[in-house]
């Protein structure tokens, strides 16, 4: 009898290892799935913002908004992205930068991938990241970027005309570009000094900049990524962790305004070397102007 009971006691032992174990290997399962998903689902965001000044047939203007690719892939030579960007039926795409990493390397015509399959779908403006400077040959890539139907913008503006209303856009290269680069000041002296006070939207890859630099050239609207929504999100903060590995960073996601002047921020699409993103995926950012 004290046997059988001693057998019984260790068969309830097994069975309760057993039970913890398979909850402990459940709960790595569900954090393993939830990471995947937080780093590899696309998810689409829409936005709306609204200034007097806009041009009146620029009311209702869709602009996707990507940044910040780091060579990432969604679904076989990225078709989920391309399928889910022109669902939306932008009127233009904006591409902020860091289309491949550095820590990783290039990979082979994945620029170009890019630039083919969105250039198919509405116009594309590009302006340069950080990385693109830290892999090297920027201007080889401008020009095969160019080959294929982008907009590269450097230090540069031009015109979008809507039935006879014009607003301009402006792209600057990264601060990380060769150091006689034209200044993001004089660019914009060059601006007003052609069209006096034009609507116009600037392309600048950091966002961490709009506080100390661009939200003083004049620009009713800068758009940013390199934030990448501050890897990690949290409720109540703007991310807990920037791409620069300082804590509770801000600018990171989202609109915010200073000097009259107002910055979207997309959260981005991939990660740079070994970063992870958690409550905070992939971002495809739809902005729409409104007139106020």
């Amino acid at each position: 009898m004290s046997e059988r009971r001693d057998r019984r006691r260790v068969r309830r032992r097994r069975m309760g290892i057993l039970r913890h174990v398979l909850r402990v290997a459940l709960f790595a399962l569900a954090c393993a799935v939830f990471f995947l998903w937080s780093n590899h689902s696309l998810q689409v965001t829409k936005w709306e913002t609204a200034f007097p000044e806009l041009p009146d047939n620029f009311d209702g203007c869709r602009i996707a908004v990507l940044s910040d690719f780091h060579g990432a892939l969604f679904g076989k030579d990225n078709r989920l992205l391309f399928r889910e960007v022109a669902r939306q039926k932008p009127d233009y795409i904006f591409l902020l930068g860091d289309l491949e990493d550095s820590f990783r390397g290039p990979v082979a015509n994945y620029p170009e991938r890019l630039a083919d399959k969105f250039s198919n779908i509405a116009p594309v403006y590009y302006v340069t990241g950080n990385h693109e400077w830290a892999i090297g040959n920027v201007p080889e890539l401008k020009e095969r970027l160019t080959a294929h139907g982008v907009r590269v913008l450097t230090n540069e503006y031009v015109s979008l005309w809507r039935e006879g209303d014009t607003l301009l856009v402006a792209g600057v290269d990264d601060p990380n570009g060769y150091a006689d680069q034209k200044s993001p000041e004089a660019l914009a002296t060059e601006l007003h000094a052609e069209y006096g006070d034009p609507f116009w939207i600037l392309l600048a890859h950091r966002n961490n900049l709009f506080p100390t630099k661009y939200c003083y050239l004049g620009a009713n609207l800068v758009i940013s990524g390199h934030g990448h929504g501050g890897l990690v999100r949290l409720p109540f903060t703007d991310g807990l962790i920037s791409t620069d590995r300082t804590w509770f960073p801000s600018w990171t996601a989202g609109f915010y305004e200073k000097n009259a002047s107002r910055l979207f921020v997309t959260r981005g699409l991939g990660n740079s070397g070994n970063t992870f993103r958690l409550f905070n995926r992939p971002e495809i950012a739809i902005l729409t102007l409104r007139k106020a």
